[in-house]
């Protein structure tokens, strides 16, 4: 399984620490060596069938369901799940914004308008799909990497939101969820709409 490149900057310092620390103690190195264990598994990259049989939209990321409106669907992402966040449908990024914000805890009702967010808009199969890669309470930085006139595929990655964080679908008029709060995701490859 391959390391999301968000993990690099963390892991090789620990990595480092971690050696000093053996060096120094066989037992000093076994808190930095877990530490080191926890971000590359927190930052792990696992590869995705996008090209499931399934017709319509996918998870942008795995979690749980929070919260099912008539217009949107909104997953929350603790720091056990992939955060890696994926495009739901296949065509051409139109808008990406970024919004400063607040850092409260990513399930609030509150946190989609009041948090640090990043709004992506694709034109493409089944319409316009609007998504929001919101930050959290310990999630601090969402990196996007669409930019307005990209081509993605379904299931391509869009960017990675740090440690714990939630990302909100918002469907066009017509088009409704299939999940309901409490379901599980997995991003790129369960069917949402």
């Amino acid at each position: 399984m391959k390391l999301d490149r968000e993990a690099w900057q963390f892991v090789l310092p620990l990595a480092v620490v971690t050696a000093l620390a053996f060096w120094w103690h066989p037992l000093a190195g076994l808190l930095p060596l877990l530490a080191l264990l926890f971000t590359g598994w927190f930052f792990r990259d696992p590869a995705r069938d996008s090209e499931v049989a399934v017709e319509g939209w996918l998870a942008p990321a795995d979690g749980r369901v929070l919260a099912t409106h008539p217009e949107r669907l909104s997953i929350f992402m603790n720091v056990f799940n992939v955060h890696v966040c994926r495009s739901p449908i296949a065509g051409r990024v139109t808008h990406v914004e970024h919004h400063d914000g607040q850092f409260l805890a990513a399930y609030r009702d509150d946190a989609p308008d009041a948090n640090e967010r990043t709004e992506i808009l694709v034109e493409g199969d089944g319409g316009p799909c609007r998504f929001v890669l919101v930050a959290g309470l310990v999630a601090r930085r969402i990196v996007c990497r669409v930019r307005v006139g990209d081509t993605v595929k379904r299931g391509d990655r869009v960017g990675v939101i740090r440690f714990g964080s939630r990302v909100d679908v918002h469907f066009p008029a017509g088009r409704r969820t299939k999940l309901s709060a409490g379901d599980r995701t997995v991003a790129g490859e369960t069917p949402i709409a």
